[in-house]
């Protein structure tokens, strides 16, 4: 289950990752660069749901597929948050925090996997609203203009991500204390 479909797909957003970087490397304007790595990301992101979708309906799941769609998502996200404190479109402050979310969220979920106590660490529907959040503030600060000429896409996504810092420490606060009876009865 190495290369099907929605694997591919999954592959596509790691590989997405230096195409969007190099974006805004180009001898372009920086209107047209931040359209083109808006586009980008949308559709890169847009293959979260469509991988997923397709694994179900061709009956294509794998454990390998449910290993690399969340890392997948993860080296997306975290790159692109880099992107925009390099622009000086996000504040570090708000890097760290979903990067630093990621990488201990990561790591808790793979020791609570180890000890077989992964249920109590599943994706919860606010680690949902904060995924939303982050992918919607991206491309709003990847754009970084006026959308339609009335959507002042940097003002909004100021706020978005900063909403999403947020989610993000509630979503990291939750799964502790989930986890924290399994540790408690582990560290004993």
């Amino acid at each position: 289950m190495f290369w099907t479909i929605p694997t591919i797909m999954t592959w596509t957003r790691i590989v997405a990752i230096p195409l969007i970087i190099g974006v805004f490397y180009l001898p372009l304007t920086e209107p047209s660069r931040n359209l083109i790595a808006t586009v980008m990301f949308v559709v890169f992101a847009a293959t979260d749901w469509l991988d997923g979708f397709l694994a179900r309906r061709l009956n294509q799941t794998s454990s390998f597929g449910a290993f690399l769609d969340p890392v997948a998502d993860k080296f997306l996200v975290c790159a692109c948050v880099l992107v925009l404190v390099y622009l000086r479109r996000a504040d570090v402050f708000v890097a760290l925090i979903i990067i630093g979310r990621e990488i201990a969220i990561s790591a808790l979920r793979e020791w609570m996997a180890q000890i077989g106590a992964s249920k109590s660490v599943a994706v919860h529907m606010i680690g949902k609203l904060k995924t939303v959040s982050q992918m919607v503030a991206i491309p709003f600060l990847l754009f970084d203009g006026s959308l339609f000429g009335v959507i002042d896409t940097h003002a909004w996504g100021v706020w978005l991500i900063w909403i999403s810092a947020v989610l993000t420490i509630w979503s990291m606060v939750y799964y502790l204390q989930k986890a924290l009876p399994e540790i408690r009865a582990r560290t004993k």
